[in-house]
């Protein structure tokens, strides 16, 4: 059959065409992906908060960069939980040191004085410093060793009716001795009908437990808490020395303020992780000088 000249030209030119478009395609998604190589060895390499930026418009270079973007975007919050987690280490090296140290130089010193001692009542007396110093020694260590136990052991809690109204009356009595010393009268406010929840009554004397520990840290003399019929209790004193940076931090792992380093921090932490296994919310606030803390069931 017979083909004319100029069919078989034409025919010849649209195949140079797409030879010559897809020639230039795939020059410029070479090009697109040099550029990600490139970028992302620099985002590899830098602490960059930046993306992933190319020059093509074509749908999947465009799509494989979204992508690279997304495990970038994991990948810096892995970096950041990771950094986090690193200063809070050093920073609880830091504070467990200084706290352990401290009540060890004075058991020693204490000892030394001993050695020299002939009077009764003075032998008792430094016998009784020690004592105290051994105490807060060991709240240390059965902190520390209860947070690893959360964290290395996460076993399902076993859930039961429970009357908080009951489990937290049991904590405050717990605290009367303290309180007595510090000379804290609480006022405490209950409903008159009962509120059952269904938790872990261990857990959540745990938690009662925790919140009065550290409000007597930080009380500058009063205490106050209150159980909601709607399963709210906040605990709530009057605190000078903190403000609304460092109540911002106060349910971070081993944080502590100089005025109560008698604690590893980990007393809210612990508080915290049983209040969301459980699954309720707790928060903290700073008003008018007052530290307020909410858990809610």
């Amino acid at each position: 059959m017979f083909v004319p000249v100029f069919f078989l030209y034409f025919l010849c030119g649209i195949l140079l065409t797409a030879l010559i478009f897809v020639s230039v395609k795939l020059y410029l998604i070479r090009k697109s992906m040099e550029e990600i190589c490139e970028e992302l060895k620099e985002h590899l390499s830098m602490d960059t908060n930046t993306l992933l930026t190319i020059s093509s418009r074509d749908k999947w270079v465009c799509a494989i960069a979204e992508k690279l973007n997304q495990q970038i975007r994991v990948l810096r919050e892995e970096r950041l939980r990771y950094q986090q987690g690193d200063r809070e280490l050093k920073e609880a090296v830091t504070n467990i040191s200084h706290d352990l140290r401290t009540p060890l130089t004075a058991i020693c010193g204490y000892l030394h004085l001993l050695s020299f001692e002939e009077r009764i009542e003075m032998i008792k007396h430094y016998f009784k410093l020690i004592e105290n110093r051994v105490g807060a020694m060991m709240g240390l260590t059965e902190e520390l060793f209860q947070y690893s136990v959360i964290l290395t052991k996460p076993e399902e809690l076993s859930i039961v009716p429970v009357d908080m109204g009951n489990v937290l009356e049991e904590s405050l009595a717990a605290f009367y001795a303290a309180f007595t010393t510090r000379g804290i009268v609480p006022e405490i406010e209950m409903p008159k009908v009962r509120v059952i929840r269904e938790v872990n009554k261990n857990a959540l004397a745990r938690i009662f437990e925790n919140l009065i520990g550290n409000a007597l840290k930080y009380s500058d003399g009063d205490f106050n808490v209150v159980l909601y019929e709607d399963g709210r209790i906040c605990f709530s004193n009057m605190a000078g020395e903190l403000n609304e940076i460092l109540v911002g931090r106060i349910f971070d792992r081993f944080f502590t303020v100089e005025t109560a380093r008698k604690s590893s921090g980990l007393g809210l932490s612990i508080a915290k992780n049983f209040t969301v296994r459980m699954g309720g919310k707790i928060w903290a606030e700073y008003l008018e000088g007052k530290l307020i803390v909410t858990v809610m069931f």
